[in-house]
Protein backbone atom coordinates (compact mmCIF):
# COMPACT_ATOMS: atom_id res chain seq x y z
CA UNK A 1 0.00 0.00 0.00
CA UNK A 2 0.85 3.49 -0.60
CA UNK A 3 2.49 5.82 2.21
CA UNK A 4 1.52 8.67 0.05
CA UNK A 5 -1.96 10.83 0.96
CA UNK A 6 -3.53 9.53 -2.39
CA UNK A 7 -5.03 6.57 -1.95
CA UNK A 8 -4.62 6.50 1.83
CA UNK A 9 -5.99 9.06 2.68
CA UNK A 10 -8.11 10.91 0.06
CA UNK A 11 -8.86 10.29 -3.61
CA UNK A 12 -10.03 13.56 -5.56
CA UNK A 13 -12.01 14.05 -8.56
CA UNK A 14 -10.96 17.84 -9.64
CA UNK A 15 -14.20 18.33 -12.19
CA UNK A 16 -16.58 17.12 -10.06
CA UNK A 17 -19.26 20.22 -10.68
CA UNK A 18 -22.68 17.71 -10.98
CA UNK A 19 -20.98 14.61 -10.96
CA UNK A 20 -22.40 12.02 -8.70
CA UNK A 21 -19.21 10.76 -6.33
CA UNK A 22 -19.85 7.84 -4.13
CA UNK A 23 -19.77 8.03 -0.63
CA UNK A 24 -21.30 4.92 1.60
CA UNK A 25 -18.51 2.37 1.42
CA UNK A 26 -15.94 4.28 -0.40
CA UNK A 27 -15.48 7.54 2.05
CA UNK A 28 -16.58 8.10 5.56
CA UNK A 29 -17.38 11.62 3.80
CA UNK A 30 -16.60 13.95 0.67
CA UNK A 31 -14.83 17.90 0.79
CA UNK A 32 -16.07 19.98 -1.91
CA UNK A 33 -13.63 22.77 -2.80
CA UNK A 34 -15.28 25.45 -4.75
CA UNK A 35 -14.11 28.30 -6.40
CA UNK A 36 -14.99 31.66 -8.88
CA UNK A 37 -12.89 34.09 -9.29
CA UNK A 38 -13.74 38.00 -10.08
CA UNK A 39 -15.94 38.08 -6.55
CA UNK A 40 -18.94 36.90 -8.70
CA UNK A 41 -20.90 35.27 -6.19
CA UNK A 42 -22.40 31.60 -6.57
CA UNK A 43 -24.84 29.20 -5.53
CA UNK A 44 -23.99 26.08 -4.83
CA UNK A 45 -26.72 22.70 -4.59
CA UNK A 46 -26.18 19.51 -2.76
CA UNK A 47 -28.18 16.62 -3.79
CA UNK A 48 -27.86 12.73 -3.03
CA UNK A 49 -28.87 9.50 -5.48
CA UNK A 50 -29.53 6.12 -4.98
CA UNK A 51 -26.67 5.44 -7.57
CA UNK A 52 -24.44 7.13 -10.26
CA UNK A 53 -27.28 6.84 -12.92
CA UNK A 54 -28.85 9.51 -10.39
CA UNK A 55 -32.04 7.26 -9.37
CA UNK A 56 -33.81 9.28 -6.52
CA UNK A 57 -32.26 12.27 -6.54
CA UNK A 58 -32.74 14.58 -4.19
CA UNK A 59 -32.13 17.54 -2.53
CA UNK A 60 -29.84 16.59 0.84
CA UNK A 61 -30.42 19.83 3.19
CA UNK A 62 -27.28 19.35 5.34
CA UNK A 63 -25.11 21.94 4.61
CA UNK A 64 -25.16 24.08 7.92
CA UNK A 65 -21.60 24.76 7.53
CA UNK A 66 -19.12 26.27 5.19
CA UNK A 67 -16.04 28.04 5.01
CA UNK A 68 -14.75 30.57 2.36
CA UNK A 69 -11.89 32.85 1.75
CA UNK A 70 -10.44 34.65 -1.66
CA UNK A 71 -8.57 30.80 -2.66
CA UNK A 72 -5.33 32.21 -3.33
CA UNK A 73 -3.51 31.47 -0.15
CA UNK A 74 -3.29 35.26 1.10
CA UNK A 75 -6.02 35.28 4.17
CA UNK A 76 -7.27 32.31 6.53
CA UNK A 77 -10.73 30.77 6.22
CA UNK A 78 -13.84 32.50 7.45
CA UNK A 79 -16.59 29.90 8.95
CA UNK A 80 -20.72 30.47 7.45
CA UNK A 81 -23.08 28.91 9.59
CA UNK A 82 -26.56 28.72 8.45
CA UNK A 83 -30.04 26.60 9.19
CA UNK A 84 -29.53 23.23 7.14
CA UNK A 85 -30.37 23.58 3.81
CA UNK A 86 -29.19 22.03 0.22
CA UNK A 87 -27.46 25.15 -0.94
CA UNK A 88 -24.73 27.25 -0.06
CA UNK A 89 -24.56 31.04 -1.49
CA UNK A 90 -21.37 32.67 -1.92
CA UNK A 91 -21.19 36.72 -1.95
CA UNK A 92 -20.21 38.80 -4.67
CA UNK A 93 -16.88 39.36 -2.98
CA UNK A 94 -13.28 38.47 -3.27
CA UNK A 95 -13.74 37.08 0.30
CA UNK A 96 -15.53 33.97 -0.97
CA UNK A 97 -14.03 33.04 -4.11
CA UNK A 98 -13.12 29.99 -2.63
CA UNK A 99 -15.63 27.46 -0.77
CA UNK A 100 -15.52 24.19 1.21
CA UNK A 101 -18.35 22.42 2.60
CA UNK A 102 -18.16 18.48 4.05
CA UNK A 103 -20.96 16.01 3.61
CA UNK A 104 -20.61 13.07 5.94
CA UNK A 105 -21.75 9.77 4.94
CA UNK A 106 -24.10 9.07 8.06
CA UNK A 107 -25.85 12.19 6.64
CA UNK A 108 -27.28 10.24 3.71
CA UNK A 109 -30.77 8.86 3.50
CA UNK A 110 -31.54 4.81 3.85
CA UNK A 111 -30.60 3.83 0.38
CA UNK A 112 -28.44 6.71 -0.98
CA UNK A 113 -25.02 6.33 -1.70
CA UNK A 114 -23.63 9.05 -4.31
CA UNK A 115 -23.64 13.07 -3.67
CA UNK A 116 -22.61 15.80 -5.97
CA UNK A 117 -22.20 19.79 -5.78
CA UNK A 118 -23.79 21.97 -8.23
CA UNK A 119 -22.72 25.70 -9.25
CA UNK A 120 -25.41 27.87 -11.06
CA UNK A 121 -23.06 29.82 -12.36
CA UNK A 122 -19.73 29.57 -13.58
CA UNK A 123 -18.26 28.08 -10.23
CA UNK A 124 -15.44 24.93 -10.33
CA UNK A 125 -16.22 22.01 -8.15
CA UNK A 126 -13.58 19.45 -6.71
CA UNK A 127 -15.14 16.52 -4.81
CA UNK A 128 -12.60 14.84 -2.77
CA UNK A 129 -13.49 11.62 -0.80
CA UNK A 130 -11.65 11.07 2.65
CA UNK A 131 -11.29 8.78 5.15
CA UNK A 132 -11.30 6.07 3.09
CA UNK A 133 -12.64 2.68 3.76
CA UNK A 134 -9.76 0.86 2.57
CA UNK A 135 -6.36 2.34 1.69
CA UNK A 136 -4.48 1.74 -2.14
CA UNK A 137 -2.13 2.55 -4.08
CA UNK A 138 -3.24 5.25 -6.44
CA UNK A 139 -3.26 2.83 -9.69
CA UNK A 140 -5.59 1.00 -7.64
CA UNK A 141 -8.49 3.49 -6.66
CA UNK A 142 -11.83 2.94 -7.78
CA UNK A 143 -13.37 5.79 -9.97
CA UNK A 144 -15.12 8.27 -7.66
CA UNK A 145 -18.44 8.06 -9.38
CA UNK A 146 -19.28 4.13 -9.50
Amino acid sequence: MSQRALGRLFNPTPAADGVWIALKGAAAGVTFSCFLTGAAGDTYTLQEAKDSAGTGAQNLAVIAEYHTNTGNGTDAWTRRTQAAAATMVTAAAATQNAAVVEVEGTSLSDGYKFVKLTSTGAGTVTAIQRDLGAGRAPANLPATGV
